[in-house]
């Protein structure tokens, strides 16, 4: 018996359209470029994922380093100086403290001074 293909064709056919939408022109109507864009699309999405946990440590790291210089001191000295009191912070914290909370930021810049 022949085996006809027509309905698992047209599934598979809008599903790339589903994930087209918001695209134009021949990324949208053709389901050849559409494919393409959505695969071309998850594999950005997928690699950005991993550069905005990059650049976010970098934006944390030039905020807590020019919080420190206010202060006389360095971000290397600082963080070396958390690591010697024992003080387990993480960067994203920090940098939050330094903008939101100054006060908590200096208390902590002075146990990592001692």
């Amino acid at each position: 018996m022949r085996v006809k293909r027509g309905v698992t064709k047209h599934q598979r056919h809008q599903k790339i359209r589903r994930s087209t939408k918001g695209m134009t022109l021949a990324h949208r109507s053709s389901v050849r470029r559409g494919k393409q864009a959505v695969t071309k699309g998850l594999q950005f999405a997928y690699r950005d994922r991993r550069n905005r946990k990059r650049t976010f440590r970098a934006l944390w790291n030039a905020r807590i380093n020019a919080a420190a210089r206010m202060h006389g001191t360095t971000y290397s000295r600082l963080i070396a100086g958390l690591k010697r009191a024992n003080i387990i912070i993480d960067r994203k914290i920090l940098a939050e403290l330094t903008v939101n909370e100054p006060k908590a930021f200096e208390a902590i810049l002075k146990e990592a001074k001692k």
